[in-house]
C-alpha cells in the first residue's frame, strides 16, 4: 500500500515510497520493472536507449520503450553525448508519454563511457550542462539524471556535476557511490551521496551497496538522501522493494513471484523468447537453494514454458544453502 504522504517529489510529480529499482541494461524490462513495482518499487525506470537509436533505428528498441500505465510514475533512460541529437530523441520519447526522462551519466561500459556517453560524460562538465539545458528547455516533462562519483579517484567530479544538475533544471540526482573505473567492485562512497545530498535543493536519490531491506534505511540515515536506488540485489531479492530479506521469503511465495514473471516474460516476448530470455531471472531466484547441478542445468535448458514448469513442479525447494565450495 501507497503511503499517503509523499515521500518526495520530482518536479511536480509525487513519488510514494523510498526504495526503487535502478535501471539496468538487459534486466529492468517490462515483465521484471513491473513485478518489482508490484512488490514496492516507487519508480520504474525503462532500460537505456542510445539517442541515435531513437531516432533512426526506432525498430531496434521497441520492447524498450513499451510500457503500462500501472508502472507510473515511469521515466524512459537515454544516453548519449550530443546535445542536439538528445534533443531530438527526447522529443520524441516525451510523445509516448513517461512522466519524466532520465539522463544516464553512470554506464561504465566501455563501448558507451569511452564514447563520451554513459559515465563518460562525467569527464565533460561543460558538455553536461549544454545538454541539460537544451534538455531542460524544450521539455515539458522533467528531466533526471543518474551519475557516478566521477571517471576515477583522481577525477572525482560529482560535486561539479551535483551543482550543474540543479543549475541547469533537472529535477532530480540519483548517485552510485562509485567511480566509472571501479565498475562494481569495491566499496560504495555513501560519504560522497551525502555530499550531493547537502550540495543540491533537489532530490538525491542514493544508489550502492544495498544488500538488504535494513540497508535501505541506513544508507538514508547515512547521507540524508530522499531514496535509494536498488540494482544487483533485486535481481535475486526482488522481495526486498517489500522490506523482506531472502532469508524471510518462503519457498512457497519464491515459487509463486517465479511464475508470475516467467508469465509476464512469455506474455511480452512470446513463448520461445520469452523462456530464454526468463532463464537468468530463474538462476538468479533457485541460486540460495541446494539444488543437484544437473538438475539446475536441465531446468535451465528446458525448450518450451510447459517442461520448465513440469520440472520446477518437481523439485524440492528446501531452503538449505549452498554447499562450502559454492556448489548446488
Amino acid at each position: 500500500m501507497k503511503p499517503d504522504t509523499p515521500s518526495f517529489h520530482i518536479g511536480p510529480i509525487p513519488i510514494h515510497g523510498d526504495a526503487l529499482l535502478s535501471p539496468m541494461d538487459g534486466y529492468s524490462d517490462w515483465p521484471f520493472r513491473s513485478l518489482c513495482r508490484g512488490l514496492g518499487s516507487a519508480i520504474s525506470y525503462t532500460e537505456f536507449v542510445k539517442a541515435e537509436d531513437v531516432l533512426n533505428r526506432r525498430e531496434k528498441i521497441a520492447d524498450k520503450l513499451r510500457f503500462t500505465e500501472d508502472e507510473r510514475p515511469l521515466a524512459i533512460q537515454l544516453y548519449g553525448d550530443d546535445a542536439q541529437t538528445m534533443r531530438e530523441a527526447a522529443l520524441r520519447l516525451q510523445d509516448l508519454g513517461p512522466d519524466f526522462l532520465d539522463i544516464n551519466m553512470g554506464c561504465p561500459a566501455k563501448t558507451i563511457a569511452n564514447r563520451g556517453a554513459g559515465s563518460g560524460l562525467l569527464r565533460t562538465p561543460v558538455k553536461v550542462a549544454r545538454i541539460l539545458r537544451v534538455l531542460t528547455t524544450a521539455l515539458a516533462i522533467p528531466v533526471t539524471v543518474k551519475i557516478r562519483l566521477g571517471w576515477d579517484d583522481d577525477c572525482l567530479t560529482y560535486p561539479l556535476i551535483a551543482r550543474i544538475t540543479e543549475a541547469e533544471g533537472a529535477a532530480l540526482i540519483a548517485v552510485h557511490g562509485r567511480t566509472k573505473v571501479q565498475g562494481y567492485g569495491g566499496q560504495a562512497n555513501w560519504d560522497a551521496i551525502a555530499e550531493v545530498a547537502q550540495i543540491v535543493n533537489i532530490p538525491v536519490i542514493g544508489n550502492g551497496d544495498i544488500k538488504t531491506a535494513a540497508d535501505i534505511e541506513t544508507l538514508k540515515e547515512h547521507t540524508g538522501c530522499a531514496a535509494v536506488m536498488i540494482g544487483r540485489a533485486a535481481i535475486s531479492n526482488p522481495w526486498i522493494f517489500a522490506r523482506l530479506d531472502r532469508t524471510e521469503v518462503s519457498p512457497e511465495q519464491i515459487r509463486s513471484t517465479l511464475l508470475d514473471h516467467l508469465e509476464r516474460n512469455l506474455q511480452f516476448y512470446g513463448s520461445a523468447r520469452g523462456l530464454i530470455l526468463f532463464r537468468k531471472y530463474a538462476a538468479h531466484y533457485l541460486a540460495p537453494y541446494r539444488l543437484p547441478r544437473e538438475t539446475r542445468q536441465k531446468l535451465l535448458t528446458r525448450e518450451t514454458p510447459a517442461e520448465f514448469v513440469a520440472l520446477l513442479d518437481e523439485i524440492e525447494i528446501d531452503g538449505r544453502p549452498k554447499t562450502e565450495d559454492g556448489n548446488f
